[in-house]
């Protein structure tokens, strides 16, 4: 290994002792130029646990990302194995965001945004402590979060509930409070998505997406977020298919290449984020199985491009040997340096001993639910937007018969799912009548004392869109012009997306909830029944910008 890449390794965030350094050394020596390259990939582990891991520990490939579906004995068991069976430690990476992401054997988490309403560090320490324990536990070691895009542009369907809110002030003290508890757990943190989103509200999943500020903004703002995560000694950046054309403007560049993806951009990743603010972690991609990759170039042209142009590993891949043989190219026909090949995987070994992971001792933890424990802290979160019917608190004698619109909780990665709070509030004594659209009558919700809304969309992968859609509600093109609040009163609860009064200003109740969870839903009945104050706070603007919306 060459000196300076030695040096860089006893340099935050790495920090490397001598034992761990001489570790990485004698690994790195013995790696020839094809294993490094299997170095660079994080590939998911699907199937069942008990196969999942068998082809990234026979390809040797660096990391590995599991969506856990089985009990934690399994899952546990599964990757146990495949780390003792690995030459190199295995990176185990998860998106530890919370709510519908949580571990499905362990608590279900606020997500950010639900932390940011409570907006309160202590809580947020506590959330994270228990999702770093439960991480661990079963074997993770790498966490893609916090997230610290910036939801300014509220029509986003992709940032949303995944970050904590519009201000920068409010992100930061989250963000570093998530970093700090979960890399003294011994789990490396990572910010995202470089260089930052929320401006745009499209969806790199499905095209390469923009960030708009001026460069004078973008660094008081994205600037100001990534340098307080790289002084505090975040482990990981994820550079993301988002351009920044300002800086490539600045940069002297013209057309098209000004909307190059930061995940292939060597400016964004090398010049501004390494040379400029200073960071010498990893550069971990975004998935390059998003459109906003795979709109820019072809497979082939761009893999080596992630590892050549700043990024230190590439997570997932479409065909495991064909990109192995497209960084095998470039690397013969020198578009792929033996300068930075070496960089990335030095880096790599570098983030795995900075873990303990060359010491190689499992956890012995098992995982149990600290639901009790969750339940104080997501009862703070929902946050009444505006009652201007005096509607609440409800009862059963007051409001016996509700009358309830309910589309189904949106998960694409879990399947959609029923709202329990419906069963919840007959088990209070309610009697609750589901909009059908087939009822011939023209106000259905006539003799009935409340009207519900209840929308449960979560920030959704590959969705284009979030926006109250009437037509699909209420299941008829008649019943979609409707409004009944003028003859009973009417409220809207949205377990998520917190933007809804766009679509209905004029909605005289409306609380945010933030996330669709059981947990979310009891914390939000025990609210309506006035057993509990609604006390969150509005981390974003609810009301979208519009003045009417507020009355």
């Amino acid at each position: 290994m060459h000196a300076d890449l030695k040096s860089l390794l006893t340099l935050p965030p790495f920090s490397l002792d001598p034992s761990a350094l001489t570790w990485v050394e004698d690994h790195f020596d013995r790696l020839s130029d094809l294993d490094k390259m299997h170095q660079l990939f994080n590939l998911i582990a699907g199937g069942p646990s008990d196969s999942a891991y068998d082809p990234i520990v026979a390809n040797k490939a660096g990391g590995a990302t599991r969506f856990f579906s089985e009990g934690f004995a399994a899952e546990k068991s599964a990757l146990s194995s495949a780390q003792a069976r690995a030459d190199i430690p295995l990176l185990v990476s998860a998106d530890l965001e919370g709510s519908m992401m949580s571990l499905p054997f362990g608590t279900e988490i606020p997500n950010p945004l639900a932390l940011a309403a409570i907006d309160d560090l202590d809580a947020t320490r506590e959330i994270s402590e228990i999702m770093a324990a439960e991480a661990l536990a079963v074997g993770i070691n790498w966490s893609f979060t916090p997230v610290i895009d910036i939801n300014a542009a509220w029509r986003s369907s992709i940032v949303a509930t995944r970050g904590f809110g519009s201000d920068p002030d409010r992100i930061r003290r989250h963000a570093l409070t998530q970093i700090d508890v979960f890399q003294k757990a011994g789990l490396a943190a990572t910010v995202k998505h470089w260089p930052g989103e929320g401006y745009d509200d499209r969806d790199q999943h499905l095209v390469t997406t923009t960030n708009p500020l001026e460069m004078d903004e973008w660094r008081d703002t994205f600037g100001r977020l990534y340098q307080s995560a790289i002084d505090s000694g975040v482990k990981a950046v994820m550079s993301a298919h988002i351009a920044l054309p300002s800086y490539a403007a600045a940069a002297g560049i013209d057309g098209i290449e000004r909307y190059r993806p930061a995940s292939i951009s060597p400016l964004l990743n090398q010049t501004l984020l390494r040379g400029e603010l200073g960071f010498n972690g990893v550069i971990v991609s975004d998935a390059t199985s998003m459109a906003g990759l795979k709109s820019w170039s072809d497979r082939r042209e761009h893999v080596p491009e992630l590892i050549e142009n700043g990024c230190d590993m590439i997570l997932f891949t479409d065909d495991y040997e064909t990109d192995i043989a497209a960084v095998q190219a470039a690397h013969q026909d020198g578009r792929l340096s033996q300068a930075r090949l070496d960089a990335a995987v030095a880096r790599l070994l570098g983030l795995k001993a900075s873990l303990g992971l060359h010491k190689r001792t499992p956890s012995s933890v098992t995982v149990t639910p600290q639901a009790d424990r969750v339940a104080p802290i997501t009862a703070r979160a929902p946050t009444l937007v505006k009652d201007l019917q005096n509607t609440l608190p409800i009862s059963s004698e007051t409001h016996n018969r509700i009358y309830v619109f309910s589309g189904k909780i949106a998960s694409p990665l879990t399947g959609d799912r029923e709202f329990a709070i419906i069963d919840m509030l007959r088990a209070e004594g309610f009697d609750i009548t589901l909009h059908d659209p087939n009822d011939p009558q023209s106000k259905p919700w006539a003799n009935h004392d409340l009207v519900l809304y209840l929308l449960g969309e979560e920030t959704l992968l590959t969705r284009g869109r979030i926006f109250l859609d009437w037509l699909s509600l209420t299941g008829n093109f008649g019943q979609a012009m409707k409004r009944p609040w003028f003859d009973v009163p009417t409220a809207l609860i949205s377990f998520g997306y917190p933007y809804y009064l766009y679509d209905a200003p004029r909605m005289p109740c409306v609380i945010n909830a933030y996330m669709a969870g059981e947990s979310m839903q009891r914390a939000v009945l025990e609210a309506l029944l006035g057993r509990a104050p609604f006390v969150g706070t509005s981390p974003v603007d609810p009301f979208c910008g519009l003045p009417d919306a507020r009355f």
